[in-house]
């Protein structure tokens, strides 16, 4: 059940998409839609009194904060306007401040999924918004669907391409999508393994395939080996079943201070042009 669906609001182009199709998967599931704005203002800027710091009279500080305070309302209405119509959806924003994927993880937790935007490289934001949607599934602890920065996204995810390598993460993604896979038409699970010596120990796929069932979800079977990157394989597989959605574990580790993602979800995540629901 998704009563709480969130979704991540800022000030680029393809944030229209992710609204819209957040809005639809919220009146396909009655759930309530919250659309959550990171301000950028540093959280000290917000619990503290900032330091004076004078530029023809003015405090650039506070400059500073006031206009990124001022886009932020911005986008809110922007999302408001865009949700106004015939079907009233139960929706509301929150404008929080500090580190744009900290911010969201924070909100996104009392939510049944997360909708955020593929980062764009060619974008004129900066490298936290970048990071932003594998720091987000790496710390949420819920399911996040993230939206390709390009290309078309299905009205409806009718097609979901399932890819189960029987790891944890894979199984809490699974989960996750219960819902979104419950409506869909078609539903593939696909094994896949790499040539060579430990092709015969594949995941089964019967145990998680009757489960499905018993959830009302019929799906199709798929076990393949592969000499490609798993990565490679696996869109190559989606855009052959013309998959709406992709559903697969999300994979990462800390390094130092860094969140690190692993090969396949970082490649994924860079490369994929249908929308990926992962969860760590």
């Amino acid at each position: 059940m998704l009563s709480t669906i969130s979704v991540h609001l800022d000030h680029t182009e393809r944030c229209e998409v992710r609204t819209l199709l957040a809005a639809r998967l919220a009146r396909l599931h009655r759930s309530h839609l919250i659309g959550i704005v990171p301000t950028s203002v540093p959280a000290e800027c917000a619990s503290a009194r900032p330091i004076p710091c004078t530029k023809d009279g003015a405090d650039v500080l506070v400059e500073a904060s006031l206009y990124l305070r001022r886009r932020a309302e911005t986008v809110a209405h922007v999302f408001r306007s865009r949700l106004a119509g015939a079907t009233p959806l139960p929706c509301d924003t929150r404008l929080v401040d500090g580190e744009p994927a900290q911010a969201i993880v924070r909100l996104g937790r009392a939510s049944d999924l997360i909708v955020a935007g593929q980062a764009d490289e060619a974008a004129v934001v900066g490298d936290a918004e970048r990071r932003l949607p594998g720091e987000v599934m790496l710390d949420a602890g819920r399911p996040v669907l993230i939206v390709p920065r390009a290309g078309r996204v299905a009205h409806v995810l009718d097609r979901v391409l399932v890819a189960w390598d029987g790891s944890r993460e894979a199984s809490i993604s699974l989960r996750g999508a219960m819902p979104l896979l419950c409506k869909a038409a078609h539903v593939t699970l696909l094994s896949l393994v790499r040539d060579g010596p430990d092709t015969a120990h594949a995941p089964a796929s019967w145990a998680m395939s009757g489960w499905l069932f018993r959830h009302g979800v019929q799906a199709t079977i798929e076990r393949s080996t592969t000499s490609l990157r798993i990565s490679e394989a696996l869109l190559h597989r989606a855009e052959a079943l013309e998959a709406d959605l992709l559903v697969m574990g999300g994979y990462g580790h800390a390094r130092l201070r860094e969140r690190v993602l692993g090969g396949v979800t970082r490649d994924v995540l860079a490369r994929a042009t249908l929308p990926v629901l992962m969860a760590h």
